[in-house]
């Protein structure tokens, strides 16, 4: 992807707080120092309950912004609960179309509940995305934004197109036509909230859902709940107990501010050689 140079802000899940407004300047401040112009879209606060707008208002903002071609990527700045409301109402057919002003595919950017329009939108178009939380950046972290360490707790290669994200939210697309095909697919995982029980009620989900005979290979990211209760140790564990596939941890992907990125639909290879290959973005 070229380099960005005006980027949409919007909230596609719940609608950003009053009290949010000084984050919100200092990451567009951050955007400035990058060279990267912010553009704020009419969904960001919050105006009915958690909503910055009905369903189809919030997808017609996201949809204004894709076919805005002065935009070349569109930052959600949002997380919560109800980004799976606007699936039905976006034009995923348009969105495949959608080009930057250098011709390439135009991109969203988010992370936790965006993992079901990240994933959607992978599904349905075939564009990749990527798993990040914009208020978290800094211009000094830019360059190194898609490096990340991993550690493998099993096997010691895996390669696919990475899909998935944050767990619980990955689970509301179970059942719809949205939820990625799995196959050969490197899956990500991670959670902000949620302990043993819950971790254990998603795991045997997507166990019987098939998930884990059809992956390549499981990237954990953080689990910072049951992080802090017990052990970063402790998810890697429980997985190992449902999956044989390659399964390999990074502690710099999740909810944390200073979490690095990962791009949802496009390859990636890990090997515990040193040798891994992540795709990268320009920012």
């Amino acid at each position: 992807m070229g380099i960005i140079r005006k980027a949409g802000i919007i909230s596609c899940s719940n609608g950003l707080q009053s009290e949010s407004k000084h984050a919100l300047q200092q990451m567009a401040d951050s955007l400035s120092a990058r060279g990267i112009t912010p553009v704020m879209s009419d969904c960001l606060y919050a105006v009915s309950g958690v909503r910055s707008g009905s369903a189809q208002q919030r997808a017609a903002c996201l949809m204004s912004l894709y076919r805005d071609p002065e935009i070349d990527a569109i930052f959600d700045v949002s997380g919560g609960d109800i980004a799976n409301e606007i699936l039905p109402y976006l034009d995923y057919d348009e969105i495949a179309r959608a080009r930057t002003r250098t011709g390439e595919p135009k991109q969203l950017w988010g992370y936790s509940d965006l993992t079901t329009v990240l994933n959607a939108i992978y599904s349905m178009s075939g564009c990749s995305g990527v798993l990040y939380q914009m208020r978290f950046f800094s211009p000094a972290g830019a360059d190194s934004l898609f490096d990340f360490d991993e550690t493998f707790l099993q096997g010691d290669r895996m390669s696919g197109t990475v899909v998935g994200g944050n767990i619980r939210c990955l689970l509301k697309l179970a059942g719809t036509p949205y939820f990625p095909d799995l196959s050969g697919k490197i899956l990500f995982l991670e959670a902000r909230s949620g302990l043993q029980p819950q971790l254990i009620a998603y795991l045997s989900q997507l166990q019987q859902m098939g998930a884990f005979e059809q992956v390549n290979g499981i990237l954990l990211g953080t689990f910072t709940q049951l992080d802090q209760a017990e052990t970063p140790r402790a998810a890697g564990q429980l997985v190992r107990q449902f999956a044989s596939v390659p399964i390999a941890k990074t502690h710099q992907i999740g909810h944390a501010p200073d979490s690095k990125a990962i791009c949802i639909g496009k390859p990636l290879t890990l090997r515990s050689d040193g040798m891994s290959v992540v795709t990268k973005l320009s920012l």
